[in-house]
């Protein structure tokens, strides 16, 4: 694993975090299963193990007033349940197809955000 790559990597992720408040799935994911030869179950777990380190980001956003705690804390609880249940389900399905189904959310939600309001 080279070190300039996972930084490159990070930096991406994190820039396009801070902007526009993506990262993990739709950036970093891809790019560890494309640059580093992850599997899409190594790229998922690590994308998680990296959502802990946003912290500075969101302290930005706060900072400035764009950060509703209250929200946050309760999306936050559903968040750590789903997140639970859904890595069970995943770590159980075949590669392939968990990275068709990642590929199909993606294409999903971008269709949705340019074609719909």
């Amino acid at each position: 694993m080279e070190i300039a790559v996972c930084i490159g990597i990070g930096l991406a992720g994190g820039v396009l975090s801070g902007l526009m408040g993506v990262g993990g799935g739709i950036v970093l994911i891809p790019l560890m299963v494309i640059f580093l030869k992850m599997t899409q179950h190594q790229a998922q777990g690590t994308s998680l193990a990296i959502i802990m380190l946003s912290f500075l980001s969101m302290l930005v956003y706060y900072k400035k007033g764009h950060v509703n705690l209250g929200i946050a804390a309760l999306i936050g609880i559903g968040f750590i349940a789903g997140g639970f249940i859904g890595a069970h389900f995943a770590a159980s399905l075949p590669e392939s197809l968990l990275k068709k189904c990642f590929a199909v959310l993606m294409i999903a939600v971008a269709a949705k955000m340019l074609f719909f309001k």
